[in-house]
């Protein structure tokens, strides 16, 4: 069954509604549809554009089919067009006439966007969830190790030495914004489209605010032509999903990378690991690498309805079917990988004495070294090239810093005392960095506490 038949003398080719029709997709939303018909048919008889007969009628026939498809009692085919005119149909052949006056006042037009709003929202949240899940490992994570030193990378290469509590804190920050970006989505689409017709709105005199107020929005949109063919929301939704997938995958590097034979910085759990066919000794970061590999399924996604959408004159556009399958996909992938890693890393074991022995074996000090010098009363940029040198003379010899002794010391700066050993150590190395935002103890501390309050919010 079509709703525009009216104006056609034959049936369309099957192959022309088999790529015409969205209902392949589009009956994952069938209960904002429905949540969105059961607003509009209220205000409509609170208009007096109904009865209050038709209305209950209506309602009780649209939550019907609701419990119905839930239930597996009513399954949705391919026959129809779009969920729009399986939902309508089957109330019309429920209740009869009334059915056919639930799309009074609205169109395909607004309704696609009022469910396609519905259902981002609802997806929002439940990312949102899933984004806190994982913050609330990482914050485990770093309760546990405010003490568990290890080397700082820039270039891959070690850098300074820090704390795993401190680097899971890195990343703490971007699942963070990463929270903050959906809520600013979710505020700024929170506007209800429903009554802006095909694209000039209608005769009927709709309450609109009434239909917004219902459906939980902070009012209705104020443009009819944009109403119907805005998907700023969809591509600023991939947009945030590909900067999540980013950090994921960014993430997931770092995991594979330490996992490896040469690092050894980490055991993931048989859970979360998989084997080799032909060689028996190897454990495999295969969720972190398929993290990794997703993250461009999300970029494309971002990039095909940017493409979409570039050339598109007001207001709707069948072009605009196009938006569902992308999201759809990309929620899908987003909602898996973050569930997914968040439960490899929650069974994540790390390995601590490979950790430090890295902060200690790579010249990790080496800044400190110079700090030491400064506060001696040498100038910093001397003391740079002090320290350069010893460096080259531990490579030499294959000693870490530690191990030279204090006459050598002295044979490059008559400032070095004994001091210098417990200057260079790495907890005096970390934990005197105590400014917000370093990784010393304190500072650690502080930012858990923050953390703490931040999640319990």
């Amino acid at each position: 069954m079509k709703l525009w038949g009216g104006r056609f003398t034959k049936e369309t080719n099957q192959l022309v509604h088999n790529f015409n029709a969205s209902i392949s997709f589009d009956q994952r939303f069938y209960k904002q549809d429905i949540e969105g018909s059961i607003a509009h048919v209220t205000m409509l008889a609170k208009q007096a554009i109904i009865s209050e007969e038709e209305k209950e009628l209506i309602i009780k026939g649209l939550n019907q089919i609701k419990k119905d498809i839930d239930n597996g009692d009513l399954v949705i085919d391919d026959s129809y067009e779009d969920i729009h005119s399986f939902v309508e149909a089957h109330l019309i052949d429920r209740i009869g006439e009334a059915g056919k006056k639930l799309h009074t006042g609205r169109s395909r037009n607004d309704q696609v966007a009022l469910d396609m709003k519905l259902y981002t929202r609802d997806e929002i949240n439940e990312i949102d969830g899933l984004l806190k899940d994982l913050l609330f490992t990482l914050n485990e994570i770093m309760k546990s190790n405010i003490d568990t030193f290890m080397p700082g990378f820039t270039h891959l290469q070690k850098a300074q030495p820090v704390t795993l509590a401190h680097h899971m804190g890195a990343y703490f920050e971007m699942f963070k914004r990463d929270r903050s970006r959906l809520s600013d989505i979710a505020k700024r689409m929170n506007l209800s489209p429903l009554g802006s017709g095909a694209l000039a709105g209608t005769t009927y005199p709709l309450d609109r605010n009434l239909t917004a107020q219902l459906l939980g929005f902070d009012g209705p949109t104020i443009n009819s032509m944009d109403s119907v063919s805005d998907r700023d929301y969809l591509i600023e939704l991939l947009s945030a999903l590909s900067t999540i997938m980013m950090h994921l995958s960014r993430f997931s590097e770092e995991i594979i990378i330490w996992n490896s034979n040469d690092y050894g910085f980490v055991e993931l759990d048989d859970a979360y690991s998989t084997g080799s066919s032909i060689m028996p000794q190897k454990k495999n970061p295969d969720i972190a690498e398929l993290v990794r590999g997703k993250t461009g399924r999300v970029y494309g996604a971002l990039i095909s309805l940017l493409t979409t959408m570039k050339g598109l004159p007001l207001a709707y556009n069948k072009d605009m079917q196009e938006d569902k399958e992308l999201t759809f996909d990309a929620i899908d992938t987003v909602k898996g990988c973050i569930a997914l890693f968040t439960g490899m890393l929650s069974t994540i074991q790390f390995n601590k004495t490979e950790l430090e022995n890295s902060a200690k074996n790579g010249f990790t000090n080496a800044t400190d070294v110079a700090d030491y010098l400064v506060n001696k009363g040498l100038p910093f940029r001397d003391a740079h090239g002090i320290v350069g040198q010893l460096v080259l003379y531990c490579i030499d010899k294959n000693i870490s810093l530690e191990d030279v002794s204090l006459t050598k010391y002295q044979e490059f700066s008559e400032k070095f005392e004994a001091d210098i050993y417990d200057a260079i150590s790495l907890t005096s190395c970390v934990n005197k960095r105590n400014i917000i935002g370093a990784p010393g103890q304190e500072a650690m501390q502080e930012v858990i506490q923050m953390n703490e309050l931040y999640l319990n919010s």
